[in-house]
């Protein structure tokens, strides 16, 4: 997007086209403003507009700029945090409710994807996570043991199990997650667009809101082309936030995140690599994850920048990895790659912020933001109709807070992968 090739690489040059919008010109009234059009700003706009409300969405550049039309596209339930550890961070009522709602999120994103006829590759066969060593099995373990007391299907495979799952025997095993799934990202927020436009939603792209101010009951929210007046406003930016509500940038530490696409595999290789197409990752610090498109390219990803002695470092590790983990591929060459960044937050767990009043947002989605994105849109649409009060949201409100040394863990970060991956997987 706007002519990067590395902003959005294989998801870019699948999707289906965006649904046809314009920049913002003029003032304009509406119910809500949405700033930001990932996937929890359309997510409200599409509830909002089903609601008979008139939402209007400002989008910077273009619709699932951000991490929504960067990430894996894994459909993945729940956060990183241990499900008994979510009481202990949030309160009994806030983490049960959170657990809840993102257990069962990714039902929710199948259920809008099969309802609007989205076109976005979607796979219903789960999630693996594999593990890495006996520390790795014993964090999978613990984790399966959490989720299967709450009733969730997930189930704890062995080494061999795994290795006829994933076509290596590399993992001591792994837990298969039947909510979770994959599609194909960017795909996946066009249709959620072209949806919330059908139903009566107005997006506006290339509109970068520049100021808002306050008068009475309204909002006014400004771009360079024109303004809109509300009672309500979502803020809906995430780890893109710039202008007035730059403070949820300024909250998460940035993770850059990679990914590099491989030619279409040839119909032996996907016999099996991943036969049965689910979404896959490991338990290293310096995670790797992997899963295939419709077409059959394995789309490899890990920590790092796609920039500057980067680029060079990264892809020569994703080729040494994928060699030792699935020889038979042969010399690996990468039709697309592409990269963005995570925002990360001190607890690894998502944020609701009251900015002020009937300004809302939630932010801090950690690398996971397909379902809970999705799930936070429909949820702040309910509580701005009146379906449901602030008590009742899975969250309770804070105030953004910039952690300290952001910047410098930010470059540590960085070039810290860069390190690891130049001396890792070398023979």
């Amino acid at each position: 997007m706007l002519n990067d090739p590395r902003s959005h690489g294989l998801w870019e040059k699948t999707a289906p086209p965006a649904p046809a919008t314009q920049p913002l010109a003029g003032d304009r009234q509406a119910d809500i403003v949405i700033v930001g059009g990932g996937f929890t700003g359309i997510s409200a706009a599409l509830y909002l507009a089903q609601a008979g409300r008139r939402a209007v969405v400002l989008e910077g550049a273009e619709i699932g700029f951000g991490g929504a039309g960067r990430n894996v596209g894994l459909i993945n339930a729940g956060m990183w945090v241990m499900p008994d550890d979510l009481p202990g961070e949030l309160g009994d009522v806030h983490g049960e409710r959170l657990l809840d709602l993102l257990g069962n999120a990714p039902r929710l994103v199948m259920e809008l994807v099969d309802r609007h006829g989205i076109a976005c590759e979607l796979e219903r066969n789960g999630t693996l996570h594999c593990a890495v060593g006996e520390a790795g099995l014993k964090e999978i373990t613990e984790r399966a043991s959490q989720w299967q007391r709450r009733g969730a299907p997930v189930t704890l495979l062995d080494a061999v199990e795994t290795a006829k799952r994933v076509g290596t025997a590399a993992y001591a095993g792994s837990l298969l997650d039947m909510r979770a799934g994959t599609l194909q990202p960017l795909a996946y927020a066009r249709g959620l667009a072209k949806a919330a436009i059908a139903a009566g939603a107005t997006i506006h792209t290339m509109s970068r809101v520049v100021g808002c101010t306050h008068s009475g009951s309204q909002w006014t929210v400004r771009t360079d082309g024109g303004s809109v007046t509300a009672p309500w406003v979502i803020v809906s930016t995430d780890a893109y936030s710039t202008g007035p509500w730059e403070s949820v940038r300024r909250e998460q530490v940035h993770l850059p995140y990679f990914n590099l696409a491989t030619r279409p595999l040839s119909s032996h290789l996907l016999s099996s690599i991943l036969p049965g197409r689910e979404g896959a990752w490991d338990t290293k610090e310096i995670l790797s994850s992997f899963r295939m498109d419709r077409a059959g390219r394995l789309v490899f990803g890990s920590v790092g920048a796609l920039r500057n002695t980067g680029r060079a470092v990264h892809v020569a590790w994703a080729k040494r990895v994928l060699k030792r983990l699935f020889p038979a591929l042969g010399p690996v060459e990468f039709e697309c790659e592409w990269f963005g960044k995570i925002g990360m937050t001190d607890n690894a767990l998502p944020r609701f912020h009251r900015f002020a009043e009937n300004v809302v947002g939630f932010s801090g989605y950690n690398g996971r933001g397909i379902a809970p994105g999705t799930v936070f849109g429909r949820t702040l649409a309910q509580l701005v109709v009146g379906d449901i009060s602030e008590a009742d949201l899975p969250l309770p409100p804070t105030d953004p807070k910039t952690p300290a040394l952001r910047s410098v863990k930010e470059l540590y970060y960085e070039a810290g992968a860069q390190i690891a991956h130049f001396a890792g997987a070398r023979f």
